[in-house]
């Protein structure tokens, strides 16, 4: 069940804002930070943000500390704790385990109906897709090697074969983490007993696609939900 947010006795919502940038250069230049400020703001409007907290991280690093005092700060103030984007986060398990677990009143701007069970979905599927990846690419390689494939070719690292590399880790992870989404809100509207096209109404309404960038309909939420339930890669 969603959290009861919490209203202070002069009947004013206090906030803690939380934001988050993947690289330190992104940090000093502000690259998607005052868009998540912007975003922020524009849905608290006149309630005030008591502080604010930046995490400026690597995506190999697993490291939480702003999250962690803007948790305690919450708690302090008793205030809600607020994310600009959750769908930048939602691959990190150990992130979402953490908000779940913090015992505080969350707010996500960009999906304000998520709750714990809703995050804890998205929780267990980052980290069984993590597992997955790990996993598999170990095997592919191990492959490769046996069959005596070079690893490493110095024809792979030209500049236009990395701006290719990119380009397609991407995409594929932009498509990832939709699909991801999109798998936790038709288990979470599967746990309410909702049949499969209204589900797929519903992913609509919030502007999900198909990984084809077309509206969704009974059959795809339901292979969504199979795939996820049968531990599939999405």
């Amino acid at each position: 069940m969603a959290k009861k947010t919490a209203i202070t006795t002069d009947g004013i919502q206090k906030y803690i804002a939380y934001y988050r940038v993947s690289t330190v250069g992104q940090g000093k230049s502000g690259l998607g930070l005052e868009s998540q400020r912007d975003s922020v703001r524009g849905f608290v409007r006149d309630s005030p943000i008591v502080a604010e907290f930046t995490e400026v991280e690597s995506g190999k690093k697993n490291q939480r500390e702003q999250l962690v005092l803007a948790i305690a700060a919450a708690k302090k103030n008793d205030a809600v704790l607020i994310i600009a984007k959750l769908d930048r986060l939602s691959r990190n398990a150990a992130f979402i385990f953490t908000l779940r677990d913090s015992g505080v009143n969350f707010l996500c701007v960009d999906m304000p109906d998520a709750n714990t069970l809703t995050i804890g979905i998205f929780a267990t599927l980052a980290q069984h897709e993590r597992e997955l990846i790990s996993s598999r690419t170990k095997s592919a390689l191990a492959v490769k090697q046996q069959q005596g494939a070079v690893l490493g070719k110095p024809e792979n690292l030209t500049s236009e074969a990395q701006a290719k590399g990119v380009a397609s880790i991407k995409r594929k992870a932009a498509d990832n983490q939709n699909n991801r989404r999109a798998s936790a809100m038709v288990a979470h509207l599967r746990s309410q007993g909702k049949t499969f096209a209204e589900i797929a109404k519903q992913l609509n309404r919030d502007g999900f696609v198909t990984s084809t960038g077309k509206e969704f309909h009974a059959m795809q939420a339901q292979r969504l939900h199979k795939r996820s339930t049968s531990g599939d890669t999405l």
